[in-house]
């Protein structure tokens, strides 16, 4: 990949990694709770299902980043758009709607096609490969 393409990528995932930063901020002041928004059980089922479903955004969050961060290192190391699997390049236009992929088309669809074949297909996607691995 030549060195525009990367310094584009590069840009790309800082921004974004500059973004989620940014909305941690923002997000740990939404966890807060008011002792006012408590008043009955409604209201704390409510508040619960609010904060339940931000620590899922949250968690979302943290994993992505943890993608940006290897995509970045990758960039830096030389192998950025290359495929993990077979070793050949991802194709730009895969690259460009899925920055953070390490797999080619080919090797993604085969990694689907085991994947739901066996139980790893039906665990949790959101919680991160090694936390299901473990629980599993």
């Amino acid at each position: 990949m030549n060195k525009d393409k990367l310094k584009k990528f590069r840009k790309v995932f800082e921004n974004q990694r500059n973004a989620i930063l940014f909305n941690d901020r923002v997000v740990r002041e939404d966890f807060s709770v008011c002792a006012d928004d408590r008043y009955d059980e409604l209201d704390q089922a409510t508040t619960d299902i609010e904060q339940s479903m931000r620590m899922r955004l949250r968690n979302r969050e943290v994993l992505y980043i943890k993608k940006v961060n290897e995509a970045l290192e990758r960039i830096e190391e030389g192998t950025f758009g290359e495929c993990e699997e077979c070793g050949e390049d991802i194709e730009l236009r895969r690259l460009e709607a899925r920055p953070t992929a390490t797999l080619c088309v080919g090797c993604k669809e085969e990694a689907e096609r085991k994947e739901v074949l066996t139980a790893a297909g039906r665990l949790h996607k959101s919680l991160g490969e090694t936390f299901s691995r473990r629980f599993a």
